[in-house]
């Protein structure tokens, strides 16, 4: 039972934690089972060898951490770089911002650009910055492909081809939290040492799985990485890889097997067509926005995300009286403004395992609670703009086809 009740479903439309699909609870609904039996590592290894396509690798080494995203952070600082040496990290939002305070607080030397928050990162600083480094003491470049805060999503590509333009030898640690599994990721293509998201995002998991993905070029820096790590350590990890054991530390079984139905429900639609779909969602979502007559905090279309909009509030409306509105009268949650944009904006998060229909639910939900909090929406005008690109874009299913 919920812990407030409110009749009905919650509609969760933040941009994470998001919908469990009930395949994924069922497969989760078991007891603890012992993780030095045959099952396990025997599920551990196929688990680990489909992981590597989400991120579209086939070189990568992936590590199931029972953990965050911010332990995931952590576990690709520690394990790639030392003390001291010197990272470019740009500050585009609340995420990049928190990722940015981690490296300070893990004593790296962190030359942070820094954009208004509703722009992407300025890669024409960064190439500056590599064209100035003749002596390479760049050791990483760390950005967040996907800033929830402010529905930013960045060029990872461009990043990879001004390492390349300047044969700058820095790794390239990603924040994929809330793109891996939703928007176009390749970490083979693009050159990417340590990319890394979490389970409560678009895999549509519960909380506790950081999920990274080490290059060899990335392995093979942890060699000599002086960052004190324990509970983080790669190295422990590949010991029991090669033993064939997986683990170093008990595992949650659940998380397991709710990740193999993930996994599962993922390829049995496509990855490309999990893309799709969110492409669709986001577009849909920015033109009820539009039709609305307020604006996207995201200030060009190429930095559009196609997995959370955040959508600004004229300056007589607390965004934040929006996210309470929803919740305290339409079972709805919608992400708060964070930090800058704090009351500014609020945020509607559409990724994971969600279709178009749950997304119109939504959209007519804030239709309604704009008009509660005094906007002059016209009822309707929202859907309609969505429901007509939508009704246009959406595919058959090809398993009922």
């Amino acid at each position: 039972m919920d812990y407030v009740y409110g009749p009905g479903k919650n509609h969760l439309f933040v941009p994470g934690p998001v919908n469990i699909p009930e395949p994924v609870l069922r497969a989760m609904n078991r007891n603890n089972e012992d993780y030095r039996s045959p099952a396990i590592p025997a599920m551990t290894k196929t688990l680990l060898e489909d992981v590597k396509k989400i991120f579209k690798t086939t070189t990568g080494t992936p590590f199931l951490i029972p953990t965050t995203g911010t332990g995931a952070w952590e576990s690709a600082l520690t394990n790639t770089l030392s003390p001291g040496d010197r990272t470019v990290s740009f500050l585009i939002g609340q995420f990049s911002l928190l990722w940015i305070d981690q490296q300070q607080r893990l004593n790296f030397n962190v030359d942070v650009v820094e954009s208004e928050w509703g722009q992407g990162a300025n890669l024409d600083i960064l190439a500056e910055k590599l064209a100035a480094d003749h002596s390479h003491t760049i050791k990483a470049i760390c950005i967040v492909h996907n800033e929830t805060a402010t529905g930013v999503t960045n060029n990872l590509a461009t990043v990879r081809k001004l390492l390349d333009h300047y044969r700058h030898p820095a790794l390239l640690l990603v924040d994929g939290v809330s793109s891996i599994c939703a928007l176009d990721f390749r970490m083979d293509e693009w050159g990417v040492d340590v990319a890394l998201t979490g389970s409560q995002k678009a895999l549509s998991l519960p909380t506790g799985l950081g999920i990274v993905c080490a290059s060899p070029k990335a392995l093979e820096a942890s060699k000599s990485a002086k960052s004190v790590r324990v509970f983080f350590d790669w190295n422990d990890y590949l010991k029991f890889y090669k033993l064939g054991t997986f683990w170093p530390y008990t595992p949650s079984i659940q998380l397991l097997y709710g990740l193999r139905a993930a996994l599962d429900l993922i390829f049995e639609e496509g990855l490309d067509s999990v893309i799709a779909r969110h492409t669709r969602m986001g577009k849909a979502t920015r033109l009820a926005v539009e039709a609305w007559g307020l604006k996207n905090c995201t200030q060009k279309e190429e930095w559009y995300s196609d997995t959370v909009t955040a959508v600004l509030v004229p300056p007589y409306i607390d965004s934040a009286e929006i996210v309470k509105r929803a919740w305290k009268r339409y079972n709805m949650s919608l992400g708060l403004g964070l930090n800058k944009v704090a009351g500014k904006v609020f945020r509607i998060g559409h990724l994971g395992n969600l279709n178009e229909l749950q997304l119109l639910g939504c959209l007519a939900g804030v239709e309604m609670i704009l008009k509660d909090v005094g906007y002059p929406v016209k009822l309707g005008s929202g859907v309609a703009a969505a429901c007509a690109y939508l009704q246009n874009n959406i595919p058959m299913i090809p398993s009922r086809i």
